[in-house]
């Protein structure tokens, strides 16, 4: 009887972790998931500002003289960093498109210097906050840029349907997940997410490849 009792008591220990630990993946998939839905959001957000911009779509756009460029990351940066970043800084004069709006102190981040007397087509994203004051903003424009900016915008929405099916099922996409691709699948068709899902993945996958294409033809 004792003997009996005691393997009772330890199947019974034995489904209690099972659970927790079932639980704990559900949450863990959904927890992925949620940052999966926001990384994506983010992304798409950030493609869609800047694309903007660089397409001349939004701001003021003009013409930036340049006096001179200097590298603006600093000595003790990592080699990612560097390759990362926009490292010159182009300061000049920025004339507006129909000459209303002029910056002697307009400065933008390129990825290369450029001559004394260089035109740069840019755009004005926050105008000067007082006359003569140097906190305007700028950003280098150009249409091979601003497709680049949308693939980034769709490679958000391929995160984000990542996201949606994760929250949506539970499942997990990395480690251990309580719930398996199979199941997930199968509970996602029930209803309109897998319709959701694979029309979000479709599209950003479709859209970031062919904005990256468009890109090296301008």
């Amino acid at each position: 009887m004792a003997r009996t009792q005691g393997t009772g008591s330890g199947t019974g220990v034995d489904r209690s972790l099972t659970g927790l630990v079932g639980g704990a993946f559900g949450r863990l998939g959904r927890a992925g998931g949620l940052v999966f839905l926001i990384a994506g959001l983010a992304l798409s957000g950030s493609g869609a500002y800047e694309g903007a911009y660089a397409a001349g779509w939004a701001g003021t756009q003009g013409i930036l003289k340049v006096q001179q460029c200097e590298m603006s990351y600093p000595s003790n940066a990592s080699r990612s960093s560097r390759k990362n970043r926009r490292p010159v800084r182009c300061e000049g004069t920025f004339v507006s498109e129909d000459g209303g709006s002029t910056d002697a102190h307009a400065a933008v981040q390129v990825r290369r210097r450029y001559a004394q007397g260089a035109e740069l087509a840019v755009q004005q994203t926050d105008p000067p906050t007082a006359q003569g004051a140097r906190d305007a903003a700028y950003v280098q424009a150009g249409m091979d840029r601003a497709w680049r900016w949308f693939g980034a915008f769709f490679g958000g929405w391929v995160l984000t349907g990542l996201g949606v099916f994760c929250l949506a099922t539970g499942f997990a996409p990395f480690g251990r997940s309580r719930v398996s691709f199979d199941a997930a699948w199968d509970a996602a068709g029930r209803g309109a997410t897998r319709a959701v899902v694979l029309g979000m993945i479709g599209v950003g996958l479709v859209g970031a490849g062919v904005s990256f294409l468009v890109s090296y033809v301008f």
